[in-house]
This record gives C-alpha cells, sequence and structure tokens, in this order.
C-alpha cells in the first residue's frame, strides 16, 4: 500500500505571506495545529501551532506579521508513490507526526499523519513509530 491511499487530500494550506493570526484562526477553527505552506503548488515549509507560539508570539511579533519568518524550511515531506511502512520509519526516526505529500512532480497533493498510517499498517509497528516519535 502507498501513502496515496490513505493521506488526506482536502488539506488546508497556508502561504508564505499569511499572517500569524490568519492561521492561528484557521487551525482553530478547524480544529488541527498543522499547515503545509505553499507557494502555488509547490512546498516551501510546513507551520504548526507551536511555530505560531514559541517562534512567534512568544518572540514578540506582531499578529499581522507574515507566517515566512517562522515557518519550518526544508521540512521532510513523503512521495506520493512512497509505500507506508518506509513512511513510518522515517517519521519515526525523525520524530514527526504529520508530513506533507508531494506528486512526482514534487506538487503538494496531501498530508500523511501518524494516525493515518497507524490504520494500515501492523499494530506493532504502528506502537513502535509512536515510541520513537514521543522520545525526548
Amino acid at each position: 500500500m502507498r501513502v496515496r491511499d490513505v493521506m488526506s487530500k482536502d488539506v488546508q494550506i497556508a502561504r508564505p505571506g499569511d499572517s500569524i493570526q490568519d492561521v492561528a484562526r484557521r487551525m482553530r477553527d478547524g480544529g488541527f495545529g498543522f499547515m503545509p505552506v505553499a507557494d502555488e503548488e509547490r512546498l516551501v515549509g510546513t507551520i504548526t501551532d507551536r511555530d505560531l507560539t514559541v517562534r512567534a508570539l512568544a518572540a514578540g511579533a506582531d499578529p499581522s506579521s507574515s507566517i515566512s519568518e517562522f515557518l519550518t524550511r526544508d521540512a521532510q515531506s513523503a512521495w506520493a508513490d512512497d509505500d507506508l511502512q518506509s513512511v513510518l520509519d522515517t517519521m519515526s526516526s525523525r520524530q514527526i507526526r504529520r508530513l506533507p505529500v508531494l506528486d512526482k512532480n514534487s506538487r503538494l497533493v496531501g498530508v500523511v499523519s501518524l494516525g493515518d498510517l497507524s490504520t494500515r499498517v501492523k499494530e506493532k509497528y504502528a506502537g513502535e513509530a509512536l515510541e520513537g516519535i514521543s522520545r525526548s
């Protein structure tokens, strides 16, 4: 089974010029804490609720500031054709809970989460991955 078979395709995307406040509101209203950041269809990074809190607000950034200076650039991603087990292994070793998913043309096409993967791979592997992701 491949990542494209389990990834979320209906994903909220932030743009580099979006304000901290706008992205935070969208996260609050949608009940999520992670957004890929894309320029057109090209992934430029990711932003999390923790990034907004620790990197932006704790540093005194104005709520109207652009997220571009607070996002994680060079974020780890997965390919839509990747095998689920290899992606789970990557997420565990790098302590990542969510990954943007790219197609063969490097366009953002979705997001895969630990939850998406854990429903499709053996329970043992999902538990090991969660343990790896959650270690300090």
